[in-house]
């Protein structure tokens, strides 16, 4: 077969299978825009008490109409998963397709244990040390915590180890600060102010774990409310009851913390 020959009959089968991936790639895009394959709807499980399909309808309506404008097949579950995660109260979404033209949307709410700041003021702690936003309307009776950014995880580690400590004693901690250059402070629930001082963890518990130990016998002795406790003494702690001031094991405390 003369070589002209050949190569007309090579570009020949080279068209036919240009045009052969053409007509597959038009049919694709028709089968994946088909309106069969639009989005119908979104179903929401997993934690939920902060939240319900008719309210989270309401916050994500305009994002959601235009994150669900491409097909069932081509939704970017990743965007989809971001704008549920954006929403008051969810830590993580994980958004799954469900054939054949619904999504399904699986939430983790952030678990609130204490607020961050001042109470109400719409930023709180959940299990995990993170903190969040919220209506400070849904929550009420949490301790507060206080400290740098991105120290809330260690406060509450030790406003845990510390309350576990007060509560043989039925005292309630109700709030624990970190000074910006390390001293610590906490208020219990009769509103008491104990003066913690620096150190690491463990310092902290032992120091508190000698006035928990002690306390009783200066309570049977002195019945007056308890006003302000100074644990950095290295040696002992200086306290205040309502018209009796007092210092156990007269020392001279550490240097005062900052807050």
């Amino acid at each position: 077969m003369p070589l002209d020959v050949k190569l007309m009959a090579l570009a020949t089968q080279l068209l036919l299978g240009v045009f052969a991936l053409l007509a597959l790639g038009a049919l694709g895009t028709w089968a994946v825009r088909h309106p069969a394959w639009t989005v119908k709807g979104i179903s929401v499980h997993g934690d939920v008490a902060h939240q319900n399909a008719v309210g989270l309808r309401a916050q994500l309506a305009t994002q959601m109409r235009a994150r669900l404008s491409s097909s069932f097949l081509t939704v970017d579950l990743e965007q989809v998963r971001q704008m549920f995660e954006q929403v008051p109260w969810v830590r993580r979404a994980v958004v799954q397709r469900e054939f054949p033209n619904r999504l399904r949307v699986t939430l983790q709410e952030h678990d609130a244990v204490a607020w961050w700041g001042e109470q109400g003021s719409g930023e709180l702690v959940n299990s995990h040390g993170e903190v969040f936003e919220a209506s400070p309307d849904d929550v009420d009776g949490l301790p507060e915590l206080a400290g740098p950014d991105g120290r809330a995880a260690e406060v509450l580690a030790l406003h845990q180890a510390l309350q576990a400590q007060f509560a043989r004693l039925e005292l309630g901690l109700d709030r624990l600060q970190l000074g910006e250059r390390g001293g610590w402070r906490a208020r219990l629930h009769s509103g008491a102010v104990i003066e913690l001082g620096r150190g690491t963890p463990e310092e902290l518990q032992a120091r508190v774990q000698r006035f928990v130990g002690t306390l009783p016998q200066i309570t049977e002795r002195y019945a007056g409310a308890l006003q302000t406790v100074d644990l950095r003494y290295p040696n002992g702690y200086a306290l205040r009851v309502r018209g009796v001031t007092t210092t156990n094991d007269q020392a001279t405390p550490n240097t005062p913390s900052n807050r």
